[in-house]
C-alpha cells in the first residue's frame, strides 16, 4: 500500500504561503506536476499513492470517481493561481504522473494542461508530459494527446521478459512499449522515453541486456534506469519474505548499472543524472532537472508533493479525502515545512552531485571538503571539474553515490 506522508505543520485552510515564499520567483522556473491516483492493477513492487477500483470501492463514494476527477484537479490549478497571487511566471514544465495517468481520456488530460495554460500560461517552450502504461494507449490516444498540447511521453517499458514483467506484476507483453514508441512518433511526439527496471528476482544478466537492447532499438530519445527497491508493506516485500522469490543483492545491482552504462552510451546516449540517460540536452527531462535543482513546482493531486521558495507541502493522500476539501473550498494540504538554508543547501548536495554537471564545491563545510578531497582520490570524483570547483562523480561514484553524499553533506 501507499507509504506514509511526512509530518509537519498545518496548512492553511487557503493555501496561503509565507510571503517570502516568493522572494526572487521570477529567477526560478516554475512546473506543474499533476497527479492522477488510479491504476487498473497494483504492480507487486509500487508503494506509490495509486489506487485500484476495488481499493476504492465504498470509501469515497463519488468523490474518488475517475469520471470526475480532471475537473476535481482543475480546481486545484485554480486553487495555485489564487495562492500564487500575480506570480508573473509562465510554466515552464507539466509533468502528468501516477498511477496511470491514461486511464482518464486523453480529453481529460488535455482539459487539465488547458487549465494550468488558461491559469498561468505556458513557456512558448514548454515541456509538456505523460506517463503511459504501453496497454492503456493506442495511435489515436496519441494524437490526442500530441494535438491537445503534449510533446513528451513517458512508458513504463520495465522489462522486454516477459518472466520479469510477471514477478512485477506488469500487465503487458513484451514489445508493446517498442510498439509504443512508433506509434508515438508517428502521432508527432518531439521526445519519449522509456522506463526500465533493474535488479527484479529471477533475472539474469542476459535477460537485462535483452531489455536495454530492445528499449534502445525501438528509438526513443531518453531512458531511464532504475534499480528495483522492494518497500515494506509491497506485495513484493511479502513474496521475498515468504522465501517465494529470491532478492536481489547490491553487488547485482552494481553490475546491472555498469551494463546499463555500457550499452547506453555505446548507443549514443549520454548520462545526464544518476538514473538517466539522453540523446541530447534537449532530450533530457526538464521537468525532473527542477526536482534536482530545486527550482518551484507545485504537485496538485492527492499525496501529491510541492515546492516554492523553500516551503514544501503534500497533501491528503485519499482521492475522497482530496476531492472533499476541494469542493468545501479549502486547500488539500495535509501538512508543510519551511527549510532552512542549512536544509537547503544539504538537500543541494544531495540532489545536485546526481546531475551530471555535478555539485558546487563551495556548498561543502570543512568536514565535507575533506571528504570531496577522499572521494577525489579514491576515484569517486571527476579530477578536472574538480579543479574547477565541482564535484563531479565518477562512473564508480555513481555505484557509491549514496554514500559520497552521506560524506559530503557533513
Amino acid at each position: 500500500m501507499p507509504s506514509a506522508l511526512p509530518d509537519g505543520e498545518p496548512v492553511p485552510g487557503d493555501g496561503a504561503l509565507p510571503a517570502s515564499a516568493l522572494d526572487g520567483a521570477a529567477d526560478r522556473p516554475l512546473g506543474f506536476y499533476l497527479h492522477v491516483p488510479y491504476c487498473a492493477t497494483r504492480c507487486g513492487y509500487c508503494d506509490f499513492n495509486t489506487y485500484t477500483a476495488t481499493e476504492l470501492r465504498g470509501t469515497g463514494g463519488v468523490l474518488a470517481s475517475r469520471d470526475n476527477y480532471a475537473d476535481t484537479l482543475i480546481d486545484e490549478i485554480r486553487l495555485a493561481r489564487k495562492v500564487l497571487g500575480d506570480d508573473p511566471r509562465e510554466v515552464r514544465t507539466v509533468f502528468v504522473g501516477g498511477g496511470t495517468p491514461t486511464l482518464l481520456g486523453a480529453s481529460d488530460l488535455v482539459r487539465m494542461l488547458g487549465a494550468v495554460r488558461e491559469e498561468f500560461g505556458l513557456a512558448a517552450d514548454a515541456e509538456v508530459t505523460t506517463e503511459a502504461n504501453p496497454e492503456s494507449v493506442d495511435p489515436a490516444y496519441l494524437t490526442a494527446l500530441r494535438e491537445g498540447g503534449f510533446n513528451r511521453v513517458s512508458f513504463g517499458m520495465q522489462s522486454a521478459r516477459q518472466h520479469v514483467l510477471k514477478v512485477l506484476d506488469r500487465t503487458h507483453t513484451p514489445g508493446r512499449p517498442e510498439r509504443c514508441v512508433a506509434e508515438a512518433r508517428a502521432a508527432g511526439f518531439d521526445h519519449v522515453n522509456l522506463d526500465l527496471i533493474y535488479g527484479t528476482p529471477g533475472e539474469s544478466d542476459d535477460d537485462w541486456r535483452a531489455s536495454l537492447e530492445a528499449a534502445l532499438g525501438a528509438g526513443p530519445d531518453h531512458v531511464s534506469a532504475y534499480a528495483l527497491i522492494v518497500e515494506e508493506g509491497t506485495q513484493l516485500a511479502r513474496r521475498i519474505r515468504r522465501g517465494e522469490v529470491p532478492m536481489t543483492d547490491d553487488d547485482v545491482h552494481a553490475d546491472r548499472y555498469l551494463i546499463a552504462d555500457e550499452v547506453m552510451s555505446a548507443a549514443g546516449f549520454d548520462w545526464y543524472e544518476v538514473s538517466n540517460w539522453a540523446t541530447s540536452r534537449a532530450a533530457r527531462c526538464l521537468h525532473n532537472e527542477l526536482y534536482w535543482r530545486g527550482a518551484d513546482w507545485w504537485g496538485a493531486g492527492p499525496g501529491a508533493h510541492s515546492h516554492v521558495g523553500g516551503v514544501r507541502w503534500w497533501n491528503v493522500k485519499h482521492p475522497g479525502a482530496y476531492a472533499a476539501a476541494l469542493a468545501a473550498g479549502r486547500s488539500p494540504g495535509a501538512g508543510r515545512e519551511l527549510l532552512s538554508d542549512e536544509d537547503r543547501r544539504v538537500e543541494r548536495i544531495l540532489l545536485e552531485l546526481r546531475l551530471r554537471e555535478g555539485a558546487p564545491l563551495d556548498l561543502l563545510r570543512p568536514a565535507g571538503l575533506t571528504a570531496s578531497r577522499r572521494a577525489l582520490g579514491e576515484g569517486l570524483l571527476e579530477g578536472g571539474p574538480y579543479d574547477e570547483g565541482r564535484a563531479v562523480l565518477t562512473l564508480r561514484g555513481r555505484l557509491l553515490a549514496d554514500a559520497v553524499v552521506r560524506d559530503l553533506v557533513d
